[in-house]
């Protein structure tokens, strides 16, 4: 990990089903266009609430990938 450089982007996946999935959807989305992800954490959940009930959930994702010039 010497002389190594990250970056940190924050991303917010989301579901219908779980904050689980929403920062799942997240990751696997950004993987598709970013190399070498190291650590993801989830600083921040929040649901979105129609008639009194959860009707998705969201993850705030903080991910970390190499930098490379």
């Amino acid at each position: 990990m010497s002389n190594s450089v990250y970056k940190i982007i924050e991303l917010v996946g989301s579901s219908s089903t779980s904050w689980e999935d929403a920062a799942k959807n997240a990751v696997e989305k950004a993987s598709k266009s970013l190399r070498d992800l190291r650590v993801a954490e989830i600083p921040k959940l929040d649901m979105k609430i129609e008639d009194g009930k959860a009707t998705a959930y969201r993850a705030r994702v903080q991910l970390s990938f190499k930098y490379e010039v």
